[in-house]
């Protein structure tokens, strides 16, 4: 596609073609274009512009590079295609940690104390003199990486292609998190995973949009307990960001399926659970346990329910207290769906209520 001259298209081309050329008063000038434009840029320039901004992000120089991968998600979110933008941004992405990571043991051989907190201009000399440059632009730019890597992430087919075995099998989040290695771990997502958790430890700081994306599932398979009615439930879900989104979904399938008693979220609670805009107040209706009697919590995400025999199992018994939350996605742009495959038969049920814990007091 050749774009005009004006607005966002021929600020992209010319930051594309000063990029290549290693022109940095040129692309100086086009960079302050692509903010100045972005605002009024039309459909088709988004739509182009946004993975070819995203194939030249490792030319272009560290500090604004971030600032060009949240153009590329600002892009993504307004119709660019997410695969092809996925690669230039997740690469940067990586090398951002991996300079937060460093920044991270440089900061703590030269002192330590509490992390800076990153403004909008540079890391000034000091902090540069005691970690170096890239390690301290890791650090700086990483809440910029965050925001240009879940704009990605709402998509299951970028997500679907940074592997994930880990997450969304054989390993539960907290092993991968703890540093397994990058194969055992599933490849990208386990690698991330565990540059995130390392930057976490290292600054006391939480970049939790980041790790739950990270930790998504897709298509995965779960098997829930009913310990009121002593019944057992096969489900499926995808995209779904937290446990208070699950849990509403999962009080639609089976309470609002007639399966078992208990309250029933309205259909505009599980609309906006799924893709609708918005957000609706609602209220528990189970309380989330693990397999060992652990509480599993709402503000944590399905990644923490256990693997059991190669399937996440849930058991579900009645609330402890009466507890009421804004009904939505923890992430706006992506679709999060449960699906109630069938209810397991008696002898099933009875076969995995034997690998859980009797009721008793909650722990965790």
């Amino acid at each position: 596609m050749i774009f005009s001259k004006a607005g966002f298209g021929g600020a992209v081309a010319d930051f594309e073609a000063a990029v290549v050329a290693q022109d940095a008063k040129r692309s100086g000038k086009a960079f302050i274009r692509l903010q100045e434009t972005f605002g009024r840029a039309k459909e088709t320039e988004l739509f182009a512009g946004g993975p070819r901004l995203a194939a030249v992000l490792e030319q272009v120089p560290p500090s604004p590079r971030a600032v060009v991968a949240v153009l590329v998600g600002a892009c993504v979110e307004r119709g660019a295609d997410a695969e092809r933008c996925a690669p230039g941004v997740l690469a940067g992405l990586r090398a951002a940690l991996e300079g937060a990571v460093a920044f991270g043991e440089a900061w703590a051989a030269t002192g330590g104390g509490a992390f800076p907190v990153p403004d909008d201009g540079e890391p000034g000399e000091e902090i540069v003199g005691r970690t170096g440059f890239e390690a301290a632009v890791g650090w700086w730019t990483l809440s910029q990486w965050e925001m240009a890597a879940v704009a990605l992430l709402n998509h299951r087919a970028v997500r679907a292609g940074l592997g994930g075995e880990a997450v969304r099998t054989g390993l539960d989040a907290e092993a991968v998190r703890a540093g397994l290695d990058e194969k055992a771990a599933g490849g990208g997502r386990g690698e991330l995973l565990r540059l995130l958790t390392a930057v976490e430890q290292a600054s006391g700081q939480e970049l939790r949009c980041l790790s739950y994306a990270l930790q998504v599932l897709d298509d995965e398979p779960l098997v829930v307990l009913h310990r009121p009615s002593a019944t057992g439930y096969l489900l499926r879900l995808s995209g779904i960001g937290d446990n208070f989104q699950l849990h509403t979904l999962l009080a639609d399938a089976l309470i609002g399926g007639g399966h078992v008693a208990g309250r029933a979220p309205s259909p505009q609670e599980v609309a906006v659970c799924r893709e609708t805009p918005g957000q609706v107040e609602t209220a528990g209706s189970f309380e989330l346990v693990a397999p060992d009697g652990g509480r599993l919590w709402n503000e944590g995400t399905p990644a923490d329910i256990p693997v059991v025999d190669g399937v996440r199992l849930l058991v579900l018994d009645e609330p402890s207290y009466t507890r009421s939350w804004p009904a939505g996605r923890f992430f706006p742009g992506m679709r999060g769906d449960l699906i109630l495959e069938r209810a397991l038969e008696p002898e099933e049920t009875e076969r995995w209520f034997a690998r859980v814990s009797p009721a008793g007091e909650l722990t965790g």
